[in-house]
């Protein structure tokens, strides 16, 4: 029986084809079943799919009625029910770090764009959104099965834990983006979408401001993120 998605329970979803492939390949071990639509059972992805289950014994069934309750859009052909799990950030690595981030969707478009620059480690400072949420797994097109990503009460607990150098991301950081060096292992710390970081976050270690137009207030969060990943990666 599809049951909706929420927080509290231990189990989640991925939603769409290539997701589905992607938790197969990387935590394969957490896979409960994977469901199929039924007219879908020749198209390539779906193929991929069933040779994977096969491959790694893997249970699937065909439901229509099961993807029709769930998927957010109507071109699912295909879900994975998977067991919650735990993946620790490494210590003596490079960090992204999210104060209270609040959209699923910008999650995972973060997390994607995580891995094209070689980023591997999140840390989620709460109150923050989901990372298990059927439409974060979905935004990040499984990239979300790849990386190591961590909970942590306060942005405090997050640094009596990790030794890094600290990079503050603010609308009034003292030093523009393409001028910082970056000294690894370091964290990039970006707030939440609609308030950015408290003016404390000064302190914490070097505030970064990435220029633009001032016709607008500010950038969002994911292309802020993805030009702070691509400079580090490319200085560091």
């Amino acid at each position: 029986m599809a049951k909706l998605y929420k927080n509290e329970v231990d189990f989640s979803y991925s939603l769409g084809v290539f997701p589905t492939i992607e938790l197969i390949k990387y935590k394969k071990q957490y896979i409960q079943r994977v469901v199929i639509k039924s007219d879908c059972s020749h198209s390539e992805g779906v193929l991929e799919i069933l040779e994977l289950c096969r491959k790694n014994q893997i249970p699937f069934e065909y439901n229509d009625r099961f993807i029709e309750k769930l998927s957010l859009k109507e071109n699912c052909h295909a879900i994975g029910v998977f067991n919650k799990f735990s993946s620790p950030i490494e210590k003596n690595t490079n960090h992204l770090v999210l104060v209270n981030p609040s959209d699923m969707g910008n999650l995972g478009t973060i997390i994607r764009t995580m891995i094209g620059f070689r980023f591997f480690n999140l840390a989620i400072i709460k109150p923050g959104c989901d990372i298990f949420s059927p439409k974060a797994i979905r935004s990040a097109m499984g990239a979300s099965f790849i990386i190591n990503f961590e909970y942590f009460d306060s942005f405090e607990e997050y640094q009596t834990k990790f030794a890094n150098s600290i990079y503050t991301f603010m609308l009034d950081g003292k030093n523009e983006l393409d001028q910082v060096s970056f000294q690894s292992p370091f964290s990039l710390v970006f707030g939440n979408e609609g308030f950015g970081l408290e003016s404390k976050f000064q302190s914490f270690g070097t505030s970064v401001v990435i220029d633009h137009n001032k016709q607008i207030d500010s950038l969002n969060l994911s292309i802020s993120v993805a030009l702070a990943l691509y400079k580090s990666s490319h200085s560091s």
